[in-house]
């Protein structure tokens, strides 16, 4: 059922962070800029060390658990910067107490996992966001723009890199990382945000192949990745992921060809257009060469823009850009390439019917 709570007006939307690790600054940073709408109540981490420091940084209550908080924080939201695995148990438990869910890529590990969140966040009437920044950046926004205007006529192949560095040392700086369980691979975790592009950008896939290995670092999961890939449109293309790159992050890029028009988005994080070039002409043509911009993030810029949307929609102005359904489109992807990984063969989508 959709959810019933009433629009939080006349007041700023309390939220609390759970979770103090690398994501978290981004949304502090975020709930500041919106100062005048939002704020926050309540940090939250199992790391006494974590929790101190995010206490100190933002000046607000720490709690040890999410059940400590949810009893003694009035925060409308929780933001779940947690493990991946752990995000449908706590989203479960906020909804129940009757919060809504912010939570951070990707939505859970397992294709179940992210049902059981979506059912309990309508059954419960709050509302559940999915993180997906890099939707806002102003570079993705442009190429958005560009197939939903349909300049690149029939799309023919679509390529998605990325080509980044994790060293053993980031795996081993936390017990979860690089597991099954909590974390996921290459595709899942780092190369979320791309896998979710191959669907808003393009359209709906139709089926993946897809082979992963673990070629250097000591975890469960894969450190390189790569599928192809095809769309129901007939378009066909591929993703490639490593965080073997030698000796740092150098790519994270899509390239569009169509009949009409081709495209690459690139930069170490989709912050460059690098090639921007149609048959007819428009006005956005003219913000290309400015919406590129420099990082050495590959969170990008894109979290305030997101919080825009999680605001309105909280007060009642607004539909969610990815809530929990959207957020389940990209889960279905990954979860297809991980199957066609292990069982050696092509995976057709949906999964369910």
């Amino acid at each position: 059922m959709p959810p019933t709570r009433d629009p939080i007006l006349k007041r700023k939307i309390r939220f609390a962070l759970v979770g103090c690790g690398r994501i978290a600054d981004k949304h502090v940073e975020a709930i500041s800029k919106h100062g005048n709408h939002a704020e926050l109540v309540a940090v939250c981490d199992t790391d006494p060390a974590a929790l101190e420091r995010a206490q100190a940084a933002t000046g607000v209550p720490g709690f040890r658990s999410l059940t400590e908080l949810l009893a003694g924080s009035s925060a409308d939201a929780i933001i779940l910067a947690t493990p991946s695995g752990l995000h449908a148990s706590q989203t479960i438990e906020a909804a129940q107490a009757g919060r809504h869910v912010v939570t951070e890529k990707p939505m859970a590990t397992r294709w179940s996992d992210g049902q059981a969140m979506v059912h309990a966040c309508d059954e419960a009437g709050v509302r559940l966001f999915v993180v997906k920044q890099n939707r806002r950046n102003a570079t993705i926004q442009l190429l958005k723009r560009a197939v939903d205007k349909q300049r690149f006529g029939q799309v023919y192949m679509v390529n998605v890199n990325v080509f980044w560095n994790r060293p053993q040392s980031y795996y081993d700086s936390a017990s979860w990382r690089g597991t099954w369980e909590f974390d996921g691979g290459a595709f899942m975790n780092q190369a979320s945000h791309y896998v979710d592009l191959l669907d808003w950008l393009v359209g709906p896939v139709e089926c993946v192949q897809a082979f992963t290995a673990t070629l250097a670092r000591h975890i469960e999961v894969e450190d390189t990745g790569v599928a192809n890939v095809r769309w129901r449109s007939g378009a066909l293309g591929s993703i490639n992921v490593t965080m073997l790159t030698y000796p740092k992050n150098l790519e994270g890029s899509i390239t569009i060809i169509g009949e009409r028009g081709t495209a690459r988005v690139g930069g170490v994080a989709v912050n460059q257009i690098e090639h921007w070039e149609f048959a007819d002409k428009d006005p956005d043509d003219a913000l290309a060469a400015d919406a590129s911009y420099q990082t050495t993030s590959v969170y990008g810029f894109g979290h305030p823009a997101y919080y825009d949307n999680v605001i309105a929609t909280l007060r009642g102005t607004a539909q969610a850009d990815t809530d929990g359904r959207e957020g389940l489109r990209s889960l279905e992807l990954l979860i297809g390439l991980y199957l066609s990984a292990r069982d050696g063969r092509p995976v057709h989508l949906p999964l369910e019917y």
